[in-house]
């Protein structure tokens, strides 16, 4: 045997690697195992030498080459002045996204779990928004933060870029729309594709920021004039990369789709169509992905949640999952939908409309007389919807009132439902689950498309019945796919971190409060402080803090529970025409309905980590997007009232001033603490207040303001407040 086989043999992922590659070379952790053995940096001809590798092996030699350079690529390892590759982790660098601020400050958010480092305007220099870096620790700074320093640039995030066209004499420039990333992008005169002054455009970067010279790019596209109507969201697809075009592949792959379920699909699955499944959605909702069926069953409940069954039409590694990944989610404008599927399958085949027949996956469970879920049983169903109802008609019926509900065969459903729905819901209180009441901002339009009138959305109790439904399926499939042992995206919530505990008490303790919990505090501990405190004038501020206490909910295959619901298991599933998670749950449900174990499931266990941290970035892409769009909008529709006074709530409390929410029409706009009142103002973060040196007056989180509109801009995404002269 030669010494250059026996080498290769003493790789563990060696197979790995032949099914992979045609000529393969050394596994990546085979490489990094010899350096670290090495105890010192080493260059390439003397990685190569380990493993037999030399300079007249020209093929050999290129495709090692090309591997240390991506390993150096991805952060794992670095190569030095000298030309040598240590390994980031001997090295204690660390590797990380960029978070950037619209002031020129940053944070490095690292990929291992630990506090984000604190980046000066001076490191930011070089760095847009989201790149990817390595980083040392060199100190920390005057607010006790640790501070970092740039090592190497990774990963260049922004390629391109929107904003607004700037033209002064011979410097041309664009101003990014997407405020983080906050370098101006020069643009020389052979690529302004003779745009104007003050025109939206889109750009390329072809050179990114250095030490001592500025972005450069190239403008692809002229979007057009700032105030055009729909500018807002066009502008934000574009500004956050948002995928809203299909592929040629895509095309071709959803052109055979028809209106009805295709021939043959029916085969294998259990026929539910005389059973009256209903849908509840809103009243201008177009995609019904969740029908629901209740019966009584001895002194308990049969529940039957129908999902349509997206799986059966998007298969893995297809164009259509490949682009449906790469959304990772629906996203809602107030105006417009980019969807995560085509509408032929959103809105029609995957869409469980009255009266056509659908393909859905079923989740039955059997409820007892206590709320607890006795048996779970999934199975591949076709359904037909008996009728489409709103929140609306629903709530109507709930409060007792059937005249002119156009549906009177399904009120028994309804009723049934109701009657699961008070069971579930006093197992939810006495399970501890966090209740809170918010109401969220509808947005109406003119003819024009332009901003008439904001109001609120109260949630009735039909919101809360089909959540309730909702909820008591997410838990089950979690229950049973993990009985199974299957590998799959959890959805966790976990609670509040260390530091977050220790402000959270700190606020209380100024308010005389405290918080059950030795050392951690359980849902329960929050559940019954909320409503200890539910009649108090403060209660909507104890209400917030608590809730910023918690972690955002993410998607991880390692299960940490949900903090929030209060469940030890939980997941997605009854979504999967806008959410690509609970695509994936149905895969994994349908490969244990065709009695195939785990190991033989397409995806490996070890691929849903970078799944969920995938799904959970355009999670908060969409949600992101979405709430600039709205914040745009709303600007523009409080530029019609400059100068006029409303009356309003402190919302946010800043060293820099108060941020006011105006009642009832949900937009917030900022108060500068320059220009409150003759007084030097100090900021109490445990108090959330601002509060007078000499007059000792205090500017409470939640305390009634009124203010006069100052100052308005759209672009900047900044809105001016003054408090108003008392009358």
């Amino acid at each position: 045997m030669s010494r250059r086989k026996k080498s290769q043999n003493k790789d563990p992922f060696a197979k790995r690697e032949a099914e992979k590659y045609k000529n393969p070379v050394p596994s990546r952790e085979y490489i990094t195992l010899q350096i670290e053995k090495a105890e010192k940096p080493l260059k390439l001809f003397k990685i190569a030498a380990i493993f037999n590798i030399d300079k007249s092996d020209a093929e050999r030699f290129e495709a090692i080459r090309r591997r240390l350079r991506a390993m150096e690529r991805d952060g794992q390892l670095i190569r030095n002045r000298r030309g040598e590759y240590g390994i980031v982790a001997k090295m204690d660098l660390i590797r990380g996204r960029i978070i950037a601020h619209p002031d020129g400050y940053g944070f490095l958010v690292s990929d291992d779990e630990g506090d984000d480092l604190f980046l000066t305007e001076h490191q930011m220099t070089t760095l847009m928004h989201n790149d990817r870096i390595l980083a040392n620790v060199v100190g920390t700074d005057h607010r006790g933060r640790r501070e970092a320093a740039v090592v190497d640039v990774l990963e260049r995030a922004v390629k391109t870029v929107v904003g607004r066209f700037h033209e002064k004499k011979t410097i041309a420039f664009v101003e990014p729309s997407n405020k983080r990333i906050t370098h101006n992008i020069l643009i020389p005169a052979d690529k302004r594709m003779h745009a104007k002054h003050g025109e939206i455009v889109a750009l390329t970067i072809t050179d990114y920021p250095t030490r001592h010279e500025p972005a450069l790019g190239e403008i692809t596209d002229i979007i057009g004039e700032y105030e055009a109507e729909g500018i807002e969201t066009d502008v934000t697809i574009r500004s956050y990369e948002l995928p809203n075009q299909w592929s040629e592949e895509v095309e071709a792959e959803i052109a055979p789709l028809q209106d009805t379920v295709p021939e043959g699909a029916y085969t294998g699955r259990e026929d539910m169509r005389d059973i009256p499944f209903v849908t509840i959605d809103g009243e201008d909702s177009r995609d019904f992905d969740d029908a629901v069926y209740c019966e009584p069953r001895g002194k308990g409940w049969l529940l039957k949640v129908a999902i349509a069954d997206v799986s059966a039409y998007v298969k893995p590694d297809t164009a259509l999952d490949k682009a449906a990944y790469e959304r990772g989610t629906s996203v809602y404008f107030p105006n417009r939908v980019v969807p995560m599927l085509p509408e032929v399958l959103s809105n029609g085949l995957c869409s469980l409309n009255p009266q056509v027949d659908r393909l859905a996956i079923v989740c039955e469970m059997a409820i007892d007389f206590y709320g607890r879920t006795r048996r779970i049983r999934f199975f591949e169903a076709t359904i037909r919807s008996a009728a489409r109802l709103t929140y609306t008609q629903v709530a109507k019926v709930l409060a007792g009132d059937q005249e002119g509900f156009p549906h009177p065969e399904v009120i028994p459903q309804i009723e049934h439902l109701q009657g699961l729905y008070h069971l579930l819901h006093k197992r939810r209180l006495k399970r501890g689950a966090l209740e809170l009441e918010t109401t969220e901002a509808q947005l109406l339009f003119d003819d024009q498309g332009k901003l008439e009138t904001i109001q609120p959305v109260v949630r009735n109790d039909a919101h809360k019945l089909i959540e309730e439904m909702m909820l008591a399926a997410n838990v089950a499939t979690a229950e049973w796919l993990d009985k199974h042992e299957m590998p799959f995206l959890y959805r966790i919530h976990e609670g509040p971190t260390t530091e977050k505990l220790t402000e959270l008490r700190k606020f209380l303790n100024s308010l005389s409060l405290r918080i059950a919990g030795k050392e951690t505090p359980e849902t329960k501990h929050y559940a019954r402080l909320i409503e200890r405190t539910c009649e108090r004038e403060d209660a909507r501020l104890i209400q917030t803090v608590l809730l910023r206490s918690l972690r955002m909910a993410v998607y991880t295959p390692e299960n940490k529970g949900h903090f929030g619901l209060a469940y030890t298991h939980y997941t997605h599933f009854t979504s999967p025409i806008r959410r690509y998670p609970d695509l994936l749950v149905h895969r994994a449900i349908r490969h244990v309905l065709k009695g195939k174990p785990p190991e033989k499931f397409h995806y490996p266990a070890s691929a849903f980590t970078e799944i969920g941290e995938h799904c959970s970035m355009t999670e908060r892409r969409a949600e992101d997007a979405s709430r600039d769009v709205i914040f745009w909008l709303k600007c523009d529709y409080l530029k019609k009232h400059l100068g006029e006074e409303f009356d309003g709530i402190i919302s946010a409390v800043t060293p820099f001033g108060l941020f006011v929410e105006l009642n009832g029409l949900f937009i917030d706009g900022l108060i500068h603490i320059s220009s409150l009142e003759n007084d030097y103002y100090h900021h109490e973060p445990e108090k959330q207040c601002l509060v007078g040196k000499r007059s000792g007056k205090v500017y409470r989180l939640f305390n009634p303001v009124r203010i006069k509109v100052a100052r308005v801009n759209a672009e900047d995404k900044k809105i001016d407040f003054l408090l108003a002269e008392p009358k």
